[in-house]
């Protein structure tokens, strides 16, 4: 039996002149994502993808893969039969053989989409719910709480089957809305943040801050992990990786303690905004938290924003930790981010931090140290790692 994968679209069909914009670059999204898994011919109509396999695929693949693009809230594996009611019933009955192995309460759902074909919604979901009952006389009908739920969908060229869904990314696709800088550390924060960006269409080019000796390999390798986790979710990405040993190591010489690591943020800002403006972005995101940590506070934040030009998005900025938590495990960085390799945030820690800096001070701080010239020499020797 021919069988397809229906994707239903999310509140990009809430969208007007552009929606075409979208519906491309969803189905451009969804091809790339699918190639690995056989041959597929992806098509949209009427809010739905459709992605027809073309030979032998791998079909728990490529739906586990359409679980983690955005743009996409459900995902159905449907039987394809013709617009005949008595192919659709013969269909239900071979299609969910395996489904109604064992005694389960059903109900059928019918969506009639093309408004020609000559049986009603509620029409059609009697003659299969009878069909199936007929075929599995240990069913039970319960049209309020069934354990399973058949869905028959009659759409412009086919009739679909198929017994539910499964729960899709949502948000939009991603480059719809265009292109950011994320700073991507080795901890829990950044990852997640990167996702909640990616999820409205972002586009995002990674920057990893590497103190070498002061971080391990290790730790570099921990955070390219995460980018390819990540990449599952966000597409292929760039790991812009900043020797940032010098930087540290002069502000600690020149700087005053407790504004250590507000100037190394400021610096931070610097070189991601030089990295956004190198690659097209118009926007860092980051993975900061309200009160989460001393440079976290609101007078801490005010004060490394002021250090670049572009707006400076925070998508966990009010989230507890907890919360974040449960997103990094629901996206698979969790385990990663926990690993124990210290990232350059750890070195040089100041014992007592300003949390209520004033500008004016961490720029007369800055006063001691050639700027312009350690970001120049940061960026000129950045490491890029390309993430499939």
């Amino acid at each position: 039996m021919d069988e397809i994968i229906l994707l239903k679209m999310g509140e990009l069909v809430l969208k007007g002149l552009n929606r075409r914009n979208f519906e491309d670059r969803l189905l451009s999204n969804v091809r790339r994502r699918l190639r690995p898994f056989g041959d597929f011919a992806v098509s949209a109509r009427q809010s739905t993808v459709y992605a027809e396999p073309g030979g032998a695929v791998d079909f728990p693949g490529a739906l586990d893969a359409m679980r983690r693009v955005f743009g996409v809230v459900a995902i159905s594996r449907a039987a394809v039969c013709k617009k005949d009611i008595d192919a659709i019933e013969k269909a239900a009955v071979s299609y969910l053989g395996e489904t109604f192995a064992r005694p389960l309460s059903y109900k059928v759902e019918s969506r009639r989409a093309d408004k020609q074909f000559p049986l009603t919604s509620i029409q059609i979901s009697q003659r299969v719910g009878g069909a199936l009952h007929d075929a599995y006389p240990h069913l039970t009908v319960d049209v309020h709480a069934p354990e399973v739920t058949v869905f028959v969908e009659v759409r412009e060229r086919f009739a679909y089957v198929h017994a539910g869904s499964l729960p899709g990314a949502g948000g939009l696709p991603v480059g719809i809305t265009g292109r950011a800088v994320a700073l991507l550390s080795g901890g829990i924060d950044s990852p997640v943040a990167c996702h909640m960006a990616a999820r409205r269409g972002v586009s995002l080019e990674l920057v990893h801050f590497f103190s070498y000796p002061y971080t391990s390999p290790e730790a570099k390798e921990k955070v390219l992990s995460l980018a390819r986790i990540l990449s599952g979710w966000c597409g292929r990405m760039t790991v812009h990786v900043v020797p940032f040993t010098h930087v540290q190591e002069e502000i600690r010489k020149h700087c005053p303690d407790e504004l250590f690591t507000l100037v190394m943020r400021r610096f931070m800002m610097r070189i991601a905004e030089g990295v956004a403006i190198r690659t097209g972005a118009v926007a860092l995101v980051t993975g900061e938290c309200i009160g989460q940590v001393a440079s976290q506070t609101m007078e801490a934040m005010a004060v490394t924003s002021a250090a670049c030009c572009l707006p400076v998005f925070r998508p966990v900025v009010a989230m507890d930790k907890e919360e974040i938590v449960v997103r990094a495990r629901e996206i698979g960085t969790f385990e990663t981010s926990i690993l124990p390799y210290e990232d350059c945030c750890t070195v040089f820690t100041p014992r007592h931090p300003k949390t209520k800096p004033r500008l004016d001070e961490v720029e007369k701080a800055e006063e001691a140290l050639d700027v312009a010239a350690l970001v120049a020499e940061a960026l000129d020797n950045t490491e890029r790692v390309m993430v499939p």
